[in-house]
This record gives C-alpha cells, structure tokens and sequence, in this order.
C-alpha cells in the first residue's frame, strides 16, 4: 500500500486536486438567445443558438435542449462555404425548424462576422438558403405537400371543435377555422392531443389585419403551444396563397407573444421573412464526462 509521510500531504494532496481538476476541466461552448420573427424582446419565438466547432455527442445536444428548455435549440457546425444545422427541442431532433433557423442566422450576420448577406446551410431537409435584407431575414425553405382528409376520431376530439377542412402535410395537421376570433378563443386540451401521432397541429383562418393568421400546437413534440413557427408556413403559405390568388402574403401567428411573418411562394420552395433580436449572449460549460 502506498503510504504519504506527513510533510508529503501537501505536495500529494496539491498534485492530486490538480489531477482531478485538469481531467473535469469543463468545456466552454458560446450560446445566444434570440427572439425570431419579431422586432421587439419578449416577442416572437426564442430560440438557443450553439455555435461548435465540431459535433457533440447527440445525448449531449438534447441534454443542452433540455436545460434551455425552449421550443427549439439550433447547433450549428461549419463545413467548407456552407453551415450544417441541427435543431432539438427539450425532447427531440426535429427535420426542420424556422425560427432556430432564422435566429441562427442572425447570430452569423450581426455577432460572428459572416461576410456577405447569404448563408448555405445543409440540414436533415436539404440544403437551405437564408439572405439579408436590411432589417429582414429570409428563410428559403422547401415547400410542403398536404391533402383534405378525414382526421381520426381521437384528433377531433382533442380539438374539441369541428374545423371546417382538414388537411394532413408531411409532418403536421392543419385545420381551417371561420375566423380570427375563434383561432384566438381556441382552448387547447393539451393531454389529448400529445396522444395524437404527428409533430404539430396547426389552426388557422383569414386574417383581420394580414393575409392569415395560425396557432401551431406540438405537445407530442415537447412543445405545448410554439409561439411562432416558421416551418408550418411551408404549409400554411401555399394553401393561403391557393385560396386567396396571390403568391405574397402577410401572416401573423396568434401566440401570446405574437409573430409576424411575410411569405413568397413559388412551386417549390417558400420565402419566409421575418425580423430577429438578441436577448441574451453567455457560456454553457459542459463536463468531459457528458
């Protein structure tokens, strides 16, 4: 057994606290929080941005969403002339995220020095593009494809309402209402429609002051009520623009922190605008062990 005579103990417990300290020397990683599709803090959605140098283990990415606990957390890691991108939210890995995407570029424009006024990103949906227009950021993102269909029994009744039409997109349910009044009186019954079996449920109707207004619900997805949500507007864009005959369009998101959004449509891709501002800049320190 090694023994430590008594005028050793400070030298072997100073070597030994270095050890252990060196070998847990924590990871520092940049976050920023940005409010997304808003001009003014506490509007619009915030999202995480985590800009790395390289990937994370995914355990650790969805830890780091959790403990923000946000709609969504973006990661982002460059590659060559182009960025690839990652959103979770406090429970999952999501295909495609709007505002984490818009908010992530903005982080790029206005604090990590990007040059020029369009970034590449490449994510789980393809590659995307998003610009720079003065105070605007575009999002362009592919377009989505849904049909009217008959929603089961158990999704109508966790509306609790019966929309006018139902359609059914790659990822989510979009439901039509008779007018901005009842999309803003809608009381969601968040238990019965976690059960439901699809990312989102989005409600929607004409709007007062915009072309549309829409709620976006994804309890399923960890997110009871998304304050503003840039990839349901892949649908909401061209079933509005089908509608009222005309490919740009104003939008609002009906939350209570409200979201505005301007639309583009083309035939297969959507332009969705909107304006972002930082809320908050830090440091996440991550243990090696993570």
């Amino acid at each position: 057994m090694f023994k430590v005579k008594p005028d050793h103990l400070t030298g072997f417990f100073l070597f030994t606290f270095t050890k252990f300290r060196y070998n847990h020397s924590p990871m520092k990683l940049l976050i920023f929080q940005v409010d997304a599709f808003t001009a003014h803090q506490f509007g619009g959605n915030p999202a995480a941005v985590c800009p790395l140098d390289e990937w994370l283990p995914d355990a650790t990415l969805q830890l780091i969403a959790m403990e923000n606990n946000l709609s969504e957390t973006a990661f982002f890691v460059r590659k060559g002339d182009s960025f690839h991108i990652r959103w979770f939210t406090p429970v999952l890995e999501v295909d495609l995220c709007g505002h984490a995407t818009l908010a992530s570029a903005f982080i790029l424009f206005e604090k990590l020095n990007y040059q020029g006024n369009k970034i590449n990103f490449l994510s789980r949906s393809g590659p995307l593009s998003v610009c720079k227009k003065d105070d605007l950021i575009t999002l362009n993102f592919p377009r989505d494809s849904f049909l009217p269909l008959r929603p089961p029994l158990e999704l109508l009744n966790s509306l609790g309402f019966q929309p006018i039409e139902a359609y059914k997109g790659k990822t989510d349910w979009m439901f039509l209402l008779d007018s901005q009044k009842e999309v803003e009186e809608f009381q969601p019954d968040w238990t019965a429609m976690a059960k439901i079996d699809c990312r989102g449920i989005i409600i929607t109707a004409k709007g007062e002051e915009v072309d549309f207004v829409s709620r976006f619900f994804a309890p399923q997805s960890g997110v009871p009520e998304d304050p503003v949500t840039g990839s349901a507007h892949t649908t909401l864009a061209p079933f509005w623009a089908e509608r009222l005959g005309k490919t740009e369009l104003t939008a609002m998101q009906l939350s209570k922190r409200k979201g505005y959004l301007w639309c583009k449509v083309s035939e297969n891709r959507i332009e969705i605008s909107g304006n972002a501002c930082l809320y908050m800049t830090g440091e996440i320190y991550i243990e090696n062990d993570k």
